[in-house]
């Protein structure tokens, strides 16, 4: 039997998953990694650790399925998206850590390119809004912390990549260096609607051409993995962001479609087809996974705490240990008693996109319990959502008719409910909720002819578990007040 593999790169583990012909998950194996914090607001990770892991987790997974690598149709890969990587073309070592999406050490020099006179510019030419999230600000500081670094990329001895692009380096031995659309327009070096690097912007930000990959397609064959990593070269078909996987793993094919990732942050992406969306409240616009001559639309907004503040409350404050009890936990309290968890560790995406917010818990009292505390970490993942989905019916004028769930905390069926209510729409979980692994493996089968076109993936997402709003309408709108008087506290003031 022919199968399918697809590589997982998140940003805290590593994942390998297994597919037979018809796309179902027959094994997953995961290697977890940490990522360093050297200083307040700064997230970084050593780019072999995550390679090393990715290495393993597939000989892992390939051992345990018991399939041999001469079984394998093709490889899809799929990845956080906005970490940078620079390394040596001739060494393959890095010249530093990679530095995370979270991360905010280039806050400053991108407010100072969003006042400047060409800040219109690029939000307008890749669709992005001007923060330290992206990548381009991420390669700038890596070169100008390495001796010469600036020289050295304009005469094509360092390169820079997503951690796509770094994967397929290492999985063909450097004899390829490529990114697919997706994964490239969360550069903010990319031209949103000619899927190619921007030479003005590329100056503006200060990265040299030369160190750039090239632009291809999410479904196409762009080499074989090198033979001694697995024992027989394997076919890279599928590429894309983690976040587009997820949406094409959701079967969101067709414009107004709508997923949401629950994984260490929120991505809420809406399929536009090839209509670019322009947003209005600070949304973004992507591209979707698509064939390099099919450009293809998403709106999207992310937050950049959601599960991670579960992790907060589990790995600092030591509130709970097994993460599958908080939802029994969370419902164990008829609500948290006014308590508000606002995460914003890290500063707050969309829609307010200010690195200044300041995590914060409001309205303590001294009958707050443990349980509350807990619901209140859970409750904020879906309050932060919610901001996203409010904006992008604002943006689009249509009301969700259902909202599509996956990542590990869609298995959080309270969460998933509380979901519900305040969106105000059906929340629906599939029967598989690594929509992001299964994208990837559509997209590297696509890539090699086994199926022919989306029409035929449709009929393999399977429903789960659809929740239904339950809420008043005056109820929603009482605990979404206090979010907001929160998040505004959150914000330093800034309302």
């Amino acid at each position: 039997m022919p199968y399918l593999l697809a590589l997982d790169e998140g940003t805290t583990s590593a994942r390998a998953a297994v597919y037979d012909k018809q796309a179902q998950r027959t094994a997953l194996e995961s290697v977890s990694f940490n990522l360093n914090y050297p200083h307040p607001g700064w997230v970084e990770v050593d780019a072999d650790v995550i390679w090393g892991a990715q290495l393993s987790a597939t000989r892992r997974v390939l051992d345990v399925s018991k399939v041999n690598p001469s079984e394998v149709m093709a490889v899809g890969i799929t990845n956080q998206r906005e970490t940078a990587v620079v390394w040596e073309k001739a060494t393959g070592r890095p010249v530093g850590p990679a530095i995370v999406w979270q991360c905010r050490r280039t806050a400053s020099f991108c407010e100072e390119l969003a006042q400047g006179p060409y800040g219109k510019l690029i939000t307008e030419r890749t669709g992005l809004v001007i923060d330290a999230y992206f990548s381009g600000s991420k390669i700038r500081w890596l070169l100008d912390q390495t001796a010469d670094g600036a020289a050295r990329a304009a005469n094509g001895e360092l390169l820079f990549g997503t951690i796509d692009t770094w994967l397929i380096w290492k999985l063909t031995n450097g004899a390829v260096h490529v990114t697919d659309t997706t994964n490239a327009s969360r550069t903010m070096l990319m031209d949103l609607e000619r899927g190619d690097w921007d030479e003005q912007l590329l100056r503006l930000i200060g990265v040299p051409r030369a160190m750039m990959p090239k632009i291809v397609g999410s479904q196409e064959v762009v080499g074989v993995t090198a033979g001694e990593l697995f024992g027989a070269e394997i076919p890279i078909a599928g590429i894309a962001g983690d976040q587009q996987a997820a949406l094409f793993g959701q079967a969101c094919f067709h414009p107004g479609l709508t997923k949401n990732t629950y994984g260490t942050g929120c991505f809420a992406l809406m399929q536009t087809g090839g209509q670019r969306p322009v947003s209005a409240n600070r949304l973004l616009a992507t591209r979707a996974a698509c064939e390099a001559t099919d450009a293809r639309y998403a709106l999207e907004g992310s937050v950049f705490v959601g599960g991670a503040a579960m992790q907060f409350l589990r790995d600092n404050l030591g509130l709970f240990g097994d993460v599958t009890l908080t939802g029994e936990i969370a419902r164990s309290v008829p609500d948290t008693g006014g308590v508000y968890l606002v995460p914003a560790f890290t500063g707050m995406g969309a829609p307010y996109w200010d690195s200044d917010a300041r995590g914060l818990i409001t309205g303590l009292t001294r009958s707050t319990s443990r349980a509350q505390l807990i619901r209140a970490g859970l409750e904020s993942i879906a309050y932060q959502s919610y901001d996203l989905f409010e904006a992008m019916q604002a943006d689009t004028g249509q009301a969700l008719k259902e909202l599509r769930v996956d990542g590990g905390a869609a298995a959080n069926s309270f969460l998933m409910q509380f979901q519900a209510d305040l969106v105000g729409c059906p929340v629906v979980r599939p029967v598989d909720i690594e929509s992001t692994a299964l994208g990837a493996a559509y997209l590297a089968a696509l890539g090699i002819g086994h199926f022919k076109a989306t029409s035929e993936l449709e009929g393999f997402w399977r429903i789960d578990k659809r929740f239904e709003p339950t809420l008043r309408p005056s109820e929603r709108e009482t605990l979404l007040d206090g979010w907001r008087t929160a998040v505004s506290r959150a914000r330093l003031g800034k309302g």
